[in-house]
């Protein structure tokens, strides 16, 4: 299987490292594109560990965030910008067979000794 974030990848030998073992991400671009690909895998468990422990989400919301990763197509990841603890990304998916994105510039840090993702500037 191609890695969601980078077809020219396999997930193997990309994503799956982070998904198996935070630990494994040693970079901010690292993070955000494992995220991406846990998004489009519907990877709740992992979205969870890899967000900042002040800034998650409730339950609830990830019961939400869940049901509506599984309800749309995920297209591409297109990373913009990084810098150390910065990623500004543009994320790409179809919903409603419309064509929708994400854009942002995600935060993020190291929290017990791995990076996770704080907030979006």
């Amino acid at each position: 299987m191609n890695c969601p974030c980078n077809p020219t990848k396999r997930y193997k030998d990309c994503c799956q490292k982070a998904h198996n073992n935070i630990e494994n991400v040693t970079t901010a671009e690292q993070l955000m594109r494992s995220r991406y690909s846990a998004f489009v895998l519907a990877n709740i468990k992992y979205l969870h560990k890899s967000h900042h422990s002040t800034t998650r989400l409730s339950k609830k919301e990830y019961k939400e965030l869940e049901k509506w990763t599984k309800s749309v197509e995920w297209i591409k990841l297109e990373i913009i910008n990084t810098t150390e603890d910065t990623v500004r990304f543009h994320a790409f998916f179809k919903e409603n067979r419309s064509l929708e994105s994400i854009q942002e510039n995600s935060v993020f840090c190291k929290e017990n000794n791995h990076w996770v993702y704080l907030n979006a500037k």
